[in-house]
């Protein structure tokens, strides 16, 4: 059985969100470690952690992927800023240190006309400075439309801040609209897309899935989500995704424009689609 869930606001703690993913059959979620249009954090509650985990070990749960604020851009060209998002980077790998054994996935970020090779160049060095600490998650890197100045468009650059960084503790999340916006025929090419993420990236590194769909054509470099079926991709993508044998035992994380029970008849489907 396949790892399934959705975001899940964080307001009453890491314990109601396990119960909330078990009521709607999920076996995995997200969640933004901070508010996710700023930066202040929650205090932590160690108690209210432990718990969580063992309801988690108790279920069979699949990996948690938690999500860095929007907010928080490693390569703006403000300095002041950048460093600030640094610090949010590191005090937010510190938290899931609760969490220990999860992920924590962020936007790499966004150049403003510095050029992407500088942008690349920041971004390797917030992450170097924040993986010195050690802690107990593998921070991802997720795949973005390519809008604007967004560093992440293209598989080349999430390689090149992989290289950068040089560590294990480093993966990819995938997000079926982003790629799809980006220019990467997953609905017509699904296996060529995993197969240039291999040859490029690595499937070793891919370790969490955001499903999807798009209100947009490919090539659009747009983001702007669709619930399943309702977008460009259709069914039948996911229908694809959720069967390939490369992608099993990958968490796939609903951020569809949905609520609970939305998200409820979305897992379902991708249960059923799972099943067929």
């Amino acid at each position: 059985m396949g790892f399934f869930g959705c975001h899940l606001s964080s307001s009453g703690g890491n314990l109601k969100m396990v119960e909330t993913a078990l009521s709607i059959d999920a076996n995995t979620f997200a969640f933004f470690t901070r508010n996710p249009r700023g930066s202040h954090a929650k205090t932590e509650d160690p108690k209210d952690a432990m718990a969580a985990c063992s309801l988690m070990r108790d279920s069979g749960f699949g990996p948690l992927v938690a999500h860095g604020s929007y907010t928080m851009n490693l390569c703006t060209a403000d300095s002041d800023a950048r460093i600030f998002a640094a610090g949010v980077l590191q005090d937010d790998l510190r938290r899931m240190a609760l969490l220990p054994g999860n992920y924590y996935n962020f936007h790499p970020g966004s150049h403003v006309g510095q050029g992407v090779e500088r942008g690349i160049g920041q971004i390797v060095d917030a992450l170097r400075a924040a993986l010195t600490h050690k802690y107990p998650v593998t921070v991802l890197l997720e795949t973005m439309a390519g809008k604007g100045s967004e560093i992440g468009g293209d598989f080349s650059q999430l390689r090149a801040i992989l290289d950068g960084v040089g560590s294990d503790d480093l993966g990819v999340c995938l997000d079926t609209c982003h790629v799809w916006d980006a220019g990467y025929d997953i609905v017509q090419d699904l296996d060529g897309v995993i197969h240039e993420f291999d040859r490029v990236i690595g499937l070793s590194r891919l370790k969490a899935l955001h499903l999807n769909d798009s209100k947009n054509p490919s090539s659009s470099k747009k983001d702007r989500h669709a619930c399943l079926g309702d977008g460009f991709l259709g069914l039948e993508t996911f229908r694809n995704i959720v069967k390939h044998p490369k992608l099993k035992g990958i968490p796939m994380i609903l951020e569809t424009p949905n609520e609970l029970p939305g998200y409820q008849r979305e897992i379902s489907i991708l249960r059923k689609l799972e099943a067929e």
